[in-house]
């Protein structure tokens, strides 16, 4: 059974950093690592994605230049950095992968989510 556990979240000043994990158990391959957030009142937007194959990296608009996806395939772990937060990044993120097993193939996986508060 593929799980996906975050941790890392949490309540910080504007300006400040936080560094949000993702570990993966039960997959036999990770196709792509992501992570998404829903801020309050708004839907579940992609923020930031890296695939296994070329190691690409996609972001939200709003977080390029503040957040950076890494990822350890070895480990099956991937982070989320986020510097210069501001309130408007406050919301539940989730970690988000595509991942293979041998009984149910290629399919997407959500974690938990995690609460980040940007204070003012």
């Amino acid at each position: 059974q593929v799980q996906l556990v975050e941790s890392g979240g949490g309540l910080v000043q504007a300006g400040h950093s936080l560094r949000l994990s993702c570990a993966a158990s039960g997959a036999v391959a990770i196709n792509i690592m992501g992570w998404y957030r829903q801020r309050p009142g708004m839907q579940r937007e992609l923020v930031a994605t890296l695939t296994r194959v070329g190691g690409r990296t996609n972001y939200l608009d709003s977080v390029k230049g503040r957040f950076t996806i890494t990822g350890d395939i070895a480990k099956s772990t991937w982070e989320l950095q986020m510097d210069n937060l501001t309130p408007e990044d406050t919301g539940v993120y989730y970690c988000n992968g595509n991942l293979y097993t041998y009984s149910t193939g290629s399919r997407e996986y959500w974690g938990q989510g995690t609460q980040v508060t940007v204070s003012s």
